[in-house]
């Protein structure tokens, strides 16, 4: 969902062109590349240890005496696809931010970016009640190798999503000290990269853990 950036239309004459490479989205994208990389080992983790374990998946947990010893780990599609929903319609507000910071309207931008950040804390509330739940019925990170894939995979994922939150708070932050700039347009579309970017993991994740059983 990444835009050509056009030049955004701002009273200065020393406009500088969002149209040409700039050295900081490819440095992000090449980064992301790095991160893309970083998720296919997890992937490879997650069908390493599917392929161990060839009777139910999520597989039963251990008899080791412990809560719920030998029940089936039970996880909730009904419960992940509204907050899946929310992330991936978020990636939609975030492109609407986009667009407006390449116009130069700085209010549609913070609005955007304002309504993709509380999309994307209701995602990361959604999974932290969801590791809750899990907990409670006995699947830990430690206590079996599907909770060991379970938590590591979307936990990593997790960490990124905030890590996105914190990016567009700072960049909220930016925009309102300072006067919009063609670099603040700039650090826009960045970070729309960045969010772009983990809404295609967590598609990848959600179908990999929630549907491919």
């Amino acid at each position: 969902m990444t835009s050509t950036a056009t030049v955004p239309r701002f009273e200065s004459s020393k406009v500088h062109s969002l149209t040409r490479p700039n050295v900081v989205s490819v440095g992000t994208i090449v980064w992301l590349s790095s991160e893309l990389m970083f998720f296919a080992g997890l992937f490879a983790m997650y069908f390493t240890i599917r392929s161990q374990h060839p009777g139910n998946w999520p597989m039963d947990l251990p008899q080791d005496g412990g809560i719920h010893a030998g029940e089936q780990i039970h996880i909730s599609l009904a419960y992940a696809l509204p907050f899946t929903i929310i992330l991936v319609l978020s990636s939609v507000t975030c492109q609407l931010g986009v667009f407006a910071a390449e116009k130069g309207d700085v209010f549609s931008l913070r609005r955007w970016f304002t309504l993709t950040f509380f999309m994307g804390l209701i995602f990361v509330l959604g999974q932290a009640n969801e590791y809750r739940i899990q907990v409670g019925e006995g699947n830990t990170i430690s206590r079996s190798g599907y909770g060991s894939v379970f938590f590591l995979t979307t936990g990593f994922h997790g960490l990124h999503v905030i890590g996105g939150l914190l990016a567009f708070v700072l960049f909220l932050i930016r925009t309102t000290l300072s006067k919009f700039t063609p670099a603040q347009a700039t650090a826009a579309i960045v970070v729309s990269y960045y969010w772009h970017f983990v809404d295609v993991v967590w598609i990848g994740l959600f179908a990999t853990i929630y549907i491919v059983r």
